[in-house]
């Protein structure tokens, strides 16, 4: 790990901030994504880094090698000991989602799990971190206590929430919270979470203001199709098992899958205003509806190329296997990227307004990575073993991770802004 050289992004010339006297705490830092945006946004690396998930650390470290990193429960570290005796001026906090978060649907929730947001109190206590910022979920809003099932409690819903809050401000903080998408600040994701800032040196908190959208003055949404190599090819979709065997692809699909992909076609292609294949991304999970949506929005390349002696038109569209009701278009920013290796990218070839094949092939995590914000240069497939990380691994840590783009805007905003304002 300590041969692997970092990732060489152009860094921003050094800021005489008063946080180069701090040290910079990244908590549940996972594979990097919260530091990333720290280091865009002040020209340095975090100080320290702690998760608990080895494999996450292997990315972090391969990409900030000079911060020092803990393999660690987070509650077993002693911010104490950590300091020694230096003063925080940031410190994140990216606690586990997946127990408040929506798509959990009406599984039980677990009680120590949820409770994971109090380790940045902790910190508060022990070394009053200057300015401390935490990333959740949103319906981390609705914390409160569970019933002897452990579902949570609807009649006390956000109770724990806001004594959560209240802690802080015992301690001396100002607290204000907000919800914000990754697509509004420059990644082609539209990612939403919650964001709640929390500062105890008498300056204001400050959200930063949108960069990319629709209204005017902002820059056009980057897009799903921005994230796409359009030269890595599809198989199709009709090949019978010892086809897909010789491709080493999954085929022939299951029926429902192909009747989805049927209805996307039907209404974006058949249906469509003009008279030829429009790319389009969709929707579905099991025992749910589909949901598409047009291209003339925020994920979009057309390619053409000759194919059979005739001009073929090459155009792509992406698939969730979770959800209910909605579809993204390739010219919009991707839907959040999970844990999970979920979409699959669809491409069609038509010659005189007929289909001549489909395409599909799963998106690489390089691609998720563009989605979420990172640049290209950023390592995802460090050495862990001896072996370079694996794929399902390279997902999931994607899927978990902060957006580089939101936490840099949120540090900008706060640090290197109001250090501006006080020189």
């Amino acid at each position: 790990m300590k041969n692997i050289k970092p990732f060489n992004w152009k860094r921003p010339p050094q800021l005489r901030l008063s946080l180069d006297d701090e040290i910079i705490i990244d908590n549940f830092a996972g594979g990097g994504g919260a530091s990333m945006g720290i280091e865009q946004a002040l020209g340095r690396s975090v100080d320290i880094a702690i998760n608990h998930d080895p494999e996450a650390i292997a990315m972090h470290e391969a990409n900030h090698p000079t911060t020092k990193h803990y393999v660690s429960d987070v509650f077993e570290v002693d911010p104490i000991e950590v300091c020694k005796g230096k003063p925080v001026g940031l410190a994140w906090f990216s606690p586990d989602c997946k127990h408040f978060s929506k798509a959990k649907g009406g599984k039980p929730a677990d009680k120590k799990v949820r409770g994971l947001a109090r380790v940045a109190t902790k910190w508060a206590k022990l070394v009053k971190p200057r300015v401390i910022v935490l990333e959740n979920v949103e319906e981390f809003q609705d914390w409160g206590p569970l019933l002897d099932n452990n579902k949570p409690c609807p009649v006390r819903k956000g109770l724990s929430f806001r004594r959560f809050v209240r802690d802080f401000e015992k301690l001396g903080y100002q607290v204000e919270w907000r919800e914000l998408r990754a697509c509004d600040f420059g990644a082609p994701t539209i990612r939403k979470r919650l964001f709640l800032i929390a500062r105890c040196d008498n300056q204001p908190i400050v959200w930063p203001e949108d960069t990319h959208g629709k209204d005017k003055g902002l820059k056009p949404y980057n897009t799903a199709a921005d994230c796409i190599d359009w030269t890595v090819p599809g198989s199709s979709i009709f090949l019978n098992k010892e086809e897909a065997k010789q491709f080493n692809v999954r085929r022939p699909l299951a029926e429902k899958t192909m009747t989805r992909i049927a209805n996307g076609l039907d209404r974006y292609v058949l249906k469509a205003k003009n008279p030829f294949v429009v790319p389009f991304i969709t929707e579905h999970a099991n025992g749910s509806s589909q949901r598409n949506m047009p291209i003339d929005e925020p994920l979009r390349t057309i390619c053409a190329q000759v194919k059979g002696g005739h001009f073929a038109l090459v155009t792509g569209f992406l698939i969730k296997y979770y959800g209910t009701d909605q579809s993204v278009q390739l010219s919009d920013p991707m839907h959040t990227v999970t844990s999970r290796d979920r979409f699959g990218l669809i491409t069609v070839s038509e010659q005189n307004y007929k289909i001549n094949d489909i395409l599909m092939r799963m998106l690489t995590p390089r691609e998720l990575y563009r989605a979420q914000g990172f640049p290209d240069e950023y390592i995802i497939d460090p050495i862990y073993k001896n072996k370079k990380l694996t794929k399902v691994a390279q997902v999931r840590m994607c899927g978990n991770s902060v957006s580089p783009v939101i936490a840099a805007a949120i540090i900008k905003a706060n640090i290197v802004n109001a250090a501006q304002m006080r020189a």
